[in-house]
């Protein structure tokens, strides 16, 4: 009941907020009339739909990629997910599936602002006016109308997110730290957005006394890392039932035709694969990605661990270094792995709000960084999409790197805050 009150009050007087929601309601409802006409047969739902009746029916052909409009390239027991969807039928399952999206994202809206209001610093305002103002943003984001438009699950993702962060970042004792990263790891199986969050899982605590800033906290780290991997090993029993499915996995992944067709991903690894396709430069494409992800992993652990993230000024004083590992992995996936789409960045701008309010309330970090990327992910980005064809097709020039940049200043930014362990700005 408080809930539902708040919102009125809000809606009555909150302009931009009332604004906010006309406009995901319109994303909602145009995206569904539009789904089941103009897009009835060019969607990803279709793709997790056919994969749930292939998985009910001949799981041996999961990864058979002559049935799917695009590549099916997730977690066996993704397809688990999508099941009942395939025995309600295309046009009602799509339906329950996309009110389930709206429903999920009403749920992320709530633990943003949780997590925000639980984690922002002394020194910001002490009323919730300026994260509604950020949620508004979350709301009126334009990669949430490709999301619903192609009926994809990055908002499922995102919740998961949300409620680990949360649990990670309000309980300390070791079985809600297992429950966090169980979630964090469900969220992989579904799809595997996050699975470059897991080294950064690794939990420290300050060490003032000794010669290092910080010490590895055995215990906690081992809880996360078990409770993540338990459900991804679930897969292991398809894998091993099914060989087939571990063979079509890695060639759909890795080793297949279709990490090096040209597409608008805006990854470093898919621009340096598009170069060399064009320039018929020789390339390997598993060594590529391998490089990539590599080289940013090693980067962002090394701040991750040397930086300081748990910063004394927060009103809770809690140590909040794993919001930042979840931002360095989901920007090293964004920007290693061969697609990366618009709709991923849902999974991105959340991270970057809370971040605003974790950083201090004048953080020339946020000003010049955060801020401005947030904005261009949530209003701009789509837009290159439409100049990657027009470049593409006019000029060939197949590079959508606008993205790409902003990500890598926001791995910069990171990396310099962290480094900055007294909290100067």
């Amino acid at each position: 009941m408080n809930f539902i009150k708040r919102i009125k009050e809000l809606w009555i007087n909150f302009v931009l907020f009332r604004f906010a929601l006309i406009i995901h309601l319109s994303y909602f409802i145009i995206s569904y009339i539009c789904v089941l006409t103009i897009f009835r047969e060019q969607n990803d739902f279709l793709i997790y739909f056919n994969a749930g009746g292939i998985f009910y029916n001949d799981i041996n052909n999961l990864y058979d990629q002559d049935q799917y409009l695009w590549d099916y390239r997730y977690l066996p027991l993704s397809a688990v997910f999508f099941v009942p969807f395939y025995l309600l039928g295309f046009e009602l399952g799509f339906t329950i599936f996309h009110v389930l999206n709206l429903i999920v994202n009403i749920f992320t809206c709530i633990f943003l602002y949780k997590i925000c209001n639980f984690i922002k610093g002394k020194d910001h305002e002490k009323d919730d006016k300026r994260i509604i103002i950020f949620i508004s943003f979350y709301l009126m984001a334009i990669p949430h109308m490709f999301n619903y438009i192609l009926g994809q699950i990055n908002s499922f993702i995102t919740l998961f997110m949300l409620i680990s962060l949360y649990i990670f970042l309000k309980y300390s004792d070791l079985r809600w730290q297992f429950i966090g990263s169980l979630i964090l790891g469900f969220s992989i199986i579904v799809k595997p957005t996050a699975i470059l969050m897991i080294p950064f899982l690794m939990f420290f605590r300050s060490n003032s006394s000794g010669s290092k800033k910080y010490q590895l906290n055995f215990f906690i780290s081992l809880v996360r890392f078990i409770g993540i991997i338990l459900p991804i090993a679930t897969n292991l029993f398809f894998f091993i039932i099914y060989p087939e499915l571990w063979e079509g996995f890695v060639r759909t992944n890795f080793t297949g035709s279709n990490p090096i067709t040209l597409n608008f991903s805006f990854s470093i690894t898919k621009l340096w694969l598009n170069f060399c396709y064009i320039y018929n430069i020789p390339f390997n494409q598993i060594i590529v990605l391998i490089c990539i992800t590599v080289i940013l992993t090693v980067l962002g652990l090394f701040f991750y661990i040397y930086g300081s993230f748990d910063r004394s000024f927060n009103k809770n004083n809690q140590n909040n270094s794993i919001l930042y590992g979840f931002i360095f992995g989901m920007l090293i996936i964004l920007l290693a792995y061969y697609d990366s789409w618009d709709h991923h960045l849902l999974n991105l701008i959340p991270l970057l709000i809370i971040t605003i309010f974790e950083m201090p309330r004048d953080s020339e970090i946020t000003k010049k960084y955060i801020k401005q990327s947030l904005f261009f992910f949530c209003f701009f980005d789509l837009a290159f999409f439409g100049v990657w064809f027009l470049t593409m097709y006019y000029f060939y020039f197949p590079y959508n790197f606008a993205s790409t940049i902003f990500l890598i200043l926001i791995f910069y930014a990171i990396c310099k805050y962290g480094l900055n362990n007294k909290g100067v700005r």
